[in-house]
């Protein structure tokens, strides 16, 4: 505490300043980044709704009833099995399991993985490889749009680090498993990092689910060398009473590709940040994401794509469902840095309110500062479409059955961009069974 006691400290980050404690067995330069990054979060406090990034979530229930880390407990895993299993790929190439964000040995597997394709968890990377725990230390170490990547540097447990050799192209997804117990109710602070060398690809699936009440905080970091290419998928499903707070950081070299699907479908509070910088010429970001909030849910999306290379390209799509009293939002930006020119870039967002109660905002924006570019954006938010309903309705289907089908359809379209099949019809499955206890 002594380390940040002459900074001016937020009166909402006073509880998680409290909290700090030393880490036992970490470097000097760990524990010093720790410090640095614990001051920064108690100047900049939690963001306010009068942030325009932060303008669609009321975080006053966090700063009431404060979820401050808790003690790294090192689990076999035995407990949450059943959870692993219910949300786990059928038959990934290699799995890291994290519980309550602590690497479990018990539950993860890394024997399937060729050579030239490096996993380790967090913590063993910060005696391995120190230098790529810093690298990811250096995500959004700066943005005043993220407070809480501030927070998550200084208490992070562990995480996952993926370092994949030029050249190497190996398809099977990579899994990462993020359980939340229920034996704690504390912040889970995760840090993660992928790097992609020159003409390598990459599969790479998270699931996140848990029981109870937590606020899970993590924080992964993409940089993607030239001509490389990862597709990851995010499957959000955590407890009723959980938040989650996930933000992506990803730079691309030249030609290099990256495609991302974040599916959110439990948490009572969810946001999802993809921050995108498009530094090579020829590079292409493909952002897809679907959420389905009802009862009393909050599911935020927020991307932000730079271009400051020529040639670029961005495809984002984006379908949100809300019922109930849920509340969903969408907001986008995609930047055109002068002399980017020859970029395409197009955001679409379309949302489903079913019940007056529900409600969804969508707010996409461009910013384009060259002259030679192709660019759009849209939006829309309305009900089922009565005509299909009726359709369906006049040949014997059950309304309630007939509603499902058409939810389900519209979401389903912003899946089929995943791959391979086997990782799409996991998604589905897991959809389908939303769906059948969704809230209308």
């Amino acid at each position: 505490m002594s380390a940040v006691a002459d900074f001016p400290v937020k009166p909402e980050a006073r509880p998680y300043l409290e909290a700090a404690r030393g880490y036992s067995g970490e470097p000097d330069w760990l524990a010093q980044r720790r410090r640095q990054a614990l001051a920064r979060f108690g100047e900049q406090g939690f963001p306010s709704r009068r942030r325009e990034a932060w303008r669609y979530l009321d975080l006053r229930p966090l700063e009431q009833a404060p979820l401050v880390p808790a003690e790294a407990r090192w689990a076999d895993g035995s407990a949450v099995r059943g959870q692993l299993d219910a949300v786990g790929l059928p038959a990934p190439a290699a799995r890291l399991v994290f519980v309550d964000g602590a690497f479990s040995a018990a539950l993860s597997a890394r024997e399937g993985l060729p050579a030239g394709i490096s996993l380790y968890a967090t913590h063993e990377a910060v005696k391995t490889r120190p230098e790529l725990v810093e690298a990811a230390l250096e995500a959004l170490s700066h943005d005043p749009d993220q407070p809480f990547a501030a927070l998550n540097a200084a208490f992070f447990t562990d995480g996952f680090v993926l370092d994949v050799a030029p050249g190497v192209v190996f398809e099977p997804p990579i899994e990462i498993a993020h359980i939340g117990s229920g034996e704690v109710s504390a912040s889970l602070h995760t840090r993660s990092l992928v790097v992609a060398g020159a003409e390598s690809r990459i599969r790479l699936v998270e699931s996140f689910v848990g029981e109870g009440r937590y606020w899970r905080n993590d924080v992964l970091a993409l940089r993607l060398a030239a001509g490389s290419a990862l597709d990851r998928v995010a499957l959000v499903e955590e407890s009723e009473a959980a938040l989650h707070f996930a933000a992506l950081d990803a730079t691309l070299g030249p030609s290099a590709r990256l495609r991302n699907f974040a599916l959110l479908l439990g948490g009572d509070t969810v946001r999802q940040d993809a921050i995108v910088r498009s530094e090579g010429e020829g590079a292409h970001c493909g952002l897809y994401g679907a959420f389905l909030a009802t009862g009393h849910q909050e599911a935020n999306i927020v991307t932000t794509v730079d271009h400051q290379a020529e040639r670029g390209e961005t495809r984002e799509i984006f379908k949100g469902v809300a019922a109930g009293r849920a509340h969903g939002a969408f907001q986008g930006r995609i930047t055109v840095r002068p002399g980017a020119q020859k970029v395409d870039a197009h955001m679409l967002s379309r949302n489903l309110l079913l019940g007056t109660r529900a409600a969804i905002d969508t707010k996409p924006e461009l910013e384009i500062f060259a002259d030679d570019v192709k660019c759009s954006h849209g939006a829309a938010v309305g009900d089922l479409d009565e005509a299909a309903l009726f359709y369906l309705l006049a040949r014997g289907i059950p309304r309630e059955h007939a509603r499902r089908m058409l939810i389900e359809a519209f979401i389903r379209d912003a899946v089929e961009i995943v791959e391979p099949a086997m990782v799409r019809e996991h998604l589905l499955g897991r959809l389908a069974r939303r769906l059948a206890i969704l809230e209308e």
